[in-house]
């Protein structure tokens, strides 16, 4: 079981990594295609400046060694962005496949490599 769950955290942690890390890269760099999917929701240009500094920092948080604390606080701040995005695009009637299955499939992936981190990676170990 415990290869298994080693297995999941580090596919899972890649997936979220690597999504987070180009949609981030892209967001900073104000690409068409990222400023094409915000211009339905109502947001400002800029605020994709901040929603991929963000996510770029979050990635980095998250794969390096130690700071668990800080791998807590960025893991709940994707799951709140990629949930935030979810919820936006629905709240403006932005519900095609392509504008949400990215948020679903990142959130998943949050929730995964959340659930399956190794206990070197956790603020609390417990004990038997």
């Amino acid at each position: 079981m415990e290869k298994r769950n080693k297995i999941i955290y580090w596919v899972t942690t890649a997936f979220v990594a690597f999504g987070m890390l180009t949609s981030g890269l892209s967001q900073i760099l104000h690409t068409k295609q990222m400023i094409d999917l915000i211009r339905p929701l109502g947001y400002p240009v800029y605020f994709l400046t901040i929603i991929g500094i963000w996510k770029v920092l979050g990635v980095i948080a998250i794969l390096i060694p130690g700071f668990k604390l800080l791998k807590e606080w960025a893991y709940a701040g994707l799951f709140f962005t990629m949930t935030g995005a979810l919820v936006s695009h629905l709240a403006a009637g932005d519900n095609g496949f392509k504008e949400i299955i990215g948020p679903i499939m990142q959130t998943l992936f949050i929730i995964l490599s959340w659930y399956f981190r190794p206990v070197s990676r956790k603020i609390v170990q417990l004990t038997e």
